[in-house]
């Protein structure tokens, strides 16, 4: 008999820690997010389901392209692309992204592209122009976000730069719905 009340103590301990360590893994390095809206369509879809990565402290986890989320407003996180790093000059001239007067390619907008007939996908824009003329590039300890789906997304052509210390985590893996599981962003 002790025996058994032994090994049914071990398994409770067992699944006590394992209990213990997935509450510290997720409070700590890992969390879900449920994406609500349309702004980084067709790369996410209202009600996919993601991982994040929250091991991100400082600018240098962070790199261009990256799919963050990040607190906007107290109740409210939002996914977005991150576009432009601290020193970064962004602007956008004729549908092309120019980062540092060079421009660079956006292969994840090559879906969108398809269904736009020619039409702009992005609005001409400078940082000095959405900033009231205030910042010709990204400042120290923020980054410049859009949503993939350009006409259809509140970024930081509105509201600005966002603060590194406001950035919740990278996107790391979309596991909903499952026939779309993916970690290419």
């Amino acid at each position: 008999m002790k025996g058994k009340e032994t090994e049914g103590l071990e398994w409770l301990r067992t699944i006590g820690v394992a209990i213990v360590l997935a509450v510290f893994f997720r409070t700590f390095f890992f969390s879900s997010y449920i994406v609500d809206g349309e702004s980084m369509m067709p790369t996410l879809e209202n009600g996919n389901l993601l991982i994040i990565n929250k091991v991100v402290d400082e600018i240098d986890d962070l790199n261009r392209f990256d799919v963050v989320v990040f607190h906007a407003k107290p109740e409210d996180d939002y996914v977005k692309r991150l576009i432009g790093l601290p020193g970064d000059k962004v602007e956008y001239k004729n549908d092309v992204l120019y980062i540092n007067n060079k421009a660079v390619e956006e292969p994840y907008l090559d879906k969108y592209k398809i269904g736009t007939k020619g039409e702009k996908l992005t609005s001409d824009f400078t940082l000095k122009g959405i900033s009231n003329g205030e910042n010709e590039v990204v400042p120290k300890d923020h980054i410049f976000v859009l949503g993939d789906n350009r006409k259809n997304s509140y970024d930081s052509r509105y509201f600005g730069f966002v603060p590194i210390e406001q950035v919740v985590g990278k996107v790391n893996l979309r596991y909903w719905p499952i026939d779309e599981i993916d970690t290419d962003f």
